[in-house]
This record gives structure tokens, sequence and C-alpha cells, in this order.
């Protein structure tokens, strides 16, 4: 490994029975490590995160303007 590459990665720690564990959870699968492993499934739970955050509900303010659309409408009181 290249000195570049070497500065691209940081260690993390994580308790031995979880390691294990994942250990032999990725047994017989495309995965080679358990750094692998563990840093597909960091990418999916944050790409999950920021799909929910874009996907946000109303602001305040447009909430309220739907609230006026149905009040007019006569859906709400």
């Amino acid at each position: 490994m290249s000195e570049e590459e070497k500065r691209k990665y940081t260690t993390v720690s994580i308790p031995v029975q979880l390691y294990e564990k994942i250990k032999q959870r990725i047994e017989g699968t495309g995965f080679t490590s358990v750094s692998d492993y563990v840093t597909y499934v960091l990418r999916e739970v944050l790409a999950s995160l920021e799909e929910e955050e874009k996907e946000e509900a109303f602001s305040k303010e447009e909430e309220e303007k739907v609230k006026e659309r149905l009040r007019a409408l006569g859906y709400l009181d």
C-alpha cells in the first residue's frame, strides 16, 4: 500500500465480539474483510439517512398554505 493510499483510511475500533460476529456473517459472501463489510454498511446507513433528509415533509409555511387551501375547500374547520 502506497503512502497516499494509507492516508485515505483511518482505524475505527469495535468490540472483538462484534468483529467475530461480522466475520462469521461475511463467510461465503463477496466481502473479503470485516473492514469492507463495515464500510459497506456504514455507506448504506448514511445514504439512507441522507435520503430521509431529502424527503423531509412540508416546511411550516408550506403546511399552512395547504391548510388554508383545505379550509377554503371546506375540508377543515
